[in-house]
């Protein structure tokens, strides 16, 4: 049982310490603020495929968080980036990638697309 609640603080404290460090090297930014910027960045929506195509912030690029390390040479390390995917959990993931490859100025839309008002495009 020890054990058990041993395994439980380790996942607590991974997932606290894990959010701070990531507090350091990623901005989570309104959307107001993220409209804001956007159009002086890349604009990369980190969602599967079919996700994108049903919908995405008009000007987003789609490069899946599952092909990021692949495609990491499409984003530049000498402008911004701008994340967002649909509630904000695996834009983090990505920024986290994109940090170990060298890139620095690292935004996220706080509450993802789901929260996104402006302008979206869909595939027909």
């Amino acid at each position: 049982m020890e054990w058990i609640l041993a395994i439980i603080v380790g996942i607590i404290v991974y997932t606290v310490v894990s959010w701070f460090m990531q507090k350091r090297y990623l901005k989570t930014l309104s959307e107001e603020e993220f409209r804001a910027g956007y159009r002086k960045a890349q604009l990369i929506d980190v969602r599967e495929a079919k996700e994108f195509e049903n919908g995405h912030i008009l000007g987003a690029r789609n490069i899946p968080v599952s092909q990021l390390k692949m495609r990491i040479n499409e984003i530049r390390k000498d402008q911004p980036v701008y994340l967002y995917d649909y509630n904000g959990l695996l834009s983090g993931r990505a920024a986290g990638m994109l940090k170990k490859y060298g890139h620095k100025d690292l935004y996220q839309l706080k509450g993802g697309f789901k929260k996104w008002n402006g302008k979206v495009k869909k595939k027909k």
